[in-house]
């Protein structure tokens, strides 16, 4: 069995795309032949994340975090977040002499240019500085990994998601109980999500907003038209998206978003701005709109076939997404007698 380290910021309890890919690829690597652990926040004094209460960052010591590492084992080492468990995991290898790999899940430069007064430039020089020091950084789309390439970023590597079509699919009769259409956006409720952008639209039926976060309170008290479930997951959280008839994605700025396999695999066709993110998902397939216009993106996916987003997304598994992960993260890392088992694995 291939062991492979990720040292990861984000984990549980949070709830977001980062923690829901790693476990999931966790979850399918095994019978892959490779066997993820996790070195997290968890079990180290930590500090909340102004603005985001439930990210705690990690107030570990280099010798605390050296000692996990040394425990695991690992034939591999993977860095998921730019935090400070990832700085002291990139740390402990660069002074060892150890290979590890990156990946590149959020836009921090377009974030905090938009909370504060930081230039974009200042941000990008430093998360190229922190990735080029490793064998590679994963991106999970091609514009992103072209992206990434043209701003000097070494060794790029496509890393795609996956979607779970067992939770996540069509439920004939599923129904909210609201006048429709009813178009509706799940996820993370913070300025970065553009979610204003959403239920500033005039349309007909019921606009309905899933999730939580820092801007929730503002929302609800500005759009009172608009429908507000809170926090979901699993099967109460896919019965409401089988139950949607368009989903809405306003994110500018997110590198892929899981929630657009996760609309497709419940047959509901997808609302977004023409942006890579989006655009990246959906390509040309005739399973979301996209334009610049929202409001008239959403207008147009209710005339889309909803089978057709169902086959489209049933061809994004976890368990490719697994394979491709597996083999970027140990391509440099392992000696040949343990790499010949890698190319089985991402066989």
């Amino acid at each position: 069995m291939i062991r492979i380290l990720v040292a990861t910021d984000a984990w549980l309890p949070q709830v977001n795309g980062v923690v829901h890919t790693l476990r999931e690829i966790a979850r399918v690597a095994e019978p892959l032949g490779a066997t993820l652990t996790f070195l997290t926040p968890q079990g180290f004094p930590s500090v909340p994340l102004p603005t985001y209460p439930d990210i705690r960052l990690a107030l570990a010591l280099p010798g605390q975090v050296a000692a996990r590492i040394e425990a695991s084992r690992p034939d591999a080492i993977h860095i998921a977040t730019e935090g400070p468990i990832g700085h002291l995991v990139r740390r402990y290898c660069v002074r060892n002499g150890l290979v590890f790999t990156t990946s590149f899940h959020t836009r921090f430069a377009e974030y905090l240019s938009a909370r504060g007064p930081i230039p974009e430039r200042w941000t990008w020089s430093w998360l190229r500085r922190f990735h080029n020091a490793g064998a590679g950084v994963m991106a999970a789309t091609p514009a992103l990994t072209a992206e990434l390439a043209s701003r000097r970023f070494r060794n790029v590597m496509l890393w795609p998601r996956g979607v779970d079509a067992d939770l996540f699919h069509p439920r004939p009769g599923a129904d909210l109980g609201l006048p429709r259409p009813v178009f509706f956006t799940i996820g993370r409720l913070a300025v970065e999500k553009n979610v204003e952008a959403f239920l500033s639209l005039t349309l007909p039926g019921t606009k309905v907003v899933v999730g939580d976060g820092p801007a929730r309170a503002d929302l609800e008290r500005r759009f009172p038209d608009a429908v507000f479930l809170g926090a979901m997951k699993g099967e109460a959280l896919a019965r409401v998206f089988a139950a949607g008839d368009v989903f809405v994605f306003p994110s500018l700025t997110d590198t892929f978003g899981l929630v657009l396999l996760e609309a497709l695999a419940s047959g509901v066709p997808v609302a977004a701005f023409n942006v890579a993110g989006p655009r990246d998902v959906i390509g040309e397939a005739a399973v979301g709109a996209l334009d610049q216009d929202l409001g008239a993106a959403c207008l147009r996916a209710l005339d889309l076939s909803r089978p057709a987003a169902r086959e489209f997304a049933l061809g994004m598994t976890w368990e490719r997404s697994a394979r491709l992960f597996i083999s970027n993260a140990t391509r440099h890392a392992l000696l040949p007698a343990v790499a010949a088992r890698v190319q089985t694995v991402g066989a």
